[in-house]
């Protein structure tokens, strides 16, 4: 059994800025769970990692799932710097429930695609760096580590750059390349690949068609020569954001390794 609560971080509700909390009849993990859903920095919705979440919570695990203010499908005001911002602000108000409950704030952050970009974001670079202008109640306090699906190492354009994913990265950096390059530099995630990071787990499928998983070996080899004990590991015969339910064996594959992953680092 566990419950569940939504909370909103507005007193004046303002769409996206929400997240779902499942908590436990009885907490036997020590670790707890922060998902952070894609959908291209457009669309997508926290409840896609429901089930996910309950699967966790059977196994003793406090779990959170956030959404984010979606961006329109042509670059405006806002970016993806602001929907980091309201990451930051929803993992610090999961921070203040674990707190209020006298638990000890460890935390994972997971995401998938523009999730795992945010996620990644979440969990490597500090608040304020990558131009987000968060407003937290805490001090910050760093995931314990990261696992991020289907992630873009870089923001800056690539070689296999797929054109319909590239028109959403621009609305993600509020305009193109050439009008706004300092913002695809302040939301690549390479830029904040350093020898404090957390650890992460690359979860990369073999038949991705969107960010190429060879580019996060690179940012996975820098951790391993730090000593970092990151890991990646390509999913068989799976597609790009693969992980949001456990109907398929490649799900369930993914989900004991998300939950070795987190009991290797952080015990």
């Amino acid at each position: 059994m566990f419950s569940f609560t939504t909370y909103y971080l507005d007193d004046k509700l303002v769409r996206g800025r929400v997240l779902d909390v499942f908590m436990p009849e009885k907490v036997t993990q020590k670790t707890a769970l922060f998902f952070v859903h894609g959908g291209g920095w457009t669309n997508g919705s926290r409840d896609r990692y429901h089930e996910i979440m309950q699967a966790f919570g059977e196994r003793g695990f406090i779990c959170a799932s956030t959404d984010y203010r979606l961006l329109p499908m042509t670059p405006g005001k806002r970016t993806a710097a602001d929907q980091l911002a309201d990451v930051r602000e929803s993992y610090d108000a999961f921070v203040s429930i674990l707190k209020e409950k006298n638990i000890v704030p460890e935390i994972a952050a997971f995401g998938s695609s523009a999730g795992a970009h945010l996620a990644s974001l979440l969990v490597c670079a500090l608040p304020g760096e990558c131009g987000d202008k968060p407003a937290l109640k805490n001090d910050w306090v760093r995931p314990v580590c990261g696992m991020v699906q289907s992630t873009p190492a870089s923001f800056v354009p690539w070689p296999e750059t797929y054109p319909a994913m590239w028109g959403m990265m621009e609305c993600a950096a509020g305009g193109t390349y050439e009008e706004v390059p300092e913002n695809y530099r302040r939301l690549s995630l390479e830029n904040y690949i350093r020898k404090d990071n957390p650890p992460l787990f690359f979860m990369e499928a073999e038949n991705e068609g969107l960010f190429p998983g060879h580019y996060n070996q690179v940012l996975l080899e820098k951790h391993l020569q730090w000593g970092i004990p990151s890991q990646m590991k390509v999913y068989q015969y799976a597609e790009h954001g693969f992980f949001y339910d456990l109907s398929r064996p490649i799900q369930r594959e993914a989900f004991e390794d998300i939950f070795n992953f987190v009991k290797k680092i952080n015990g």
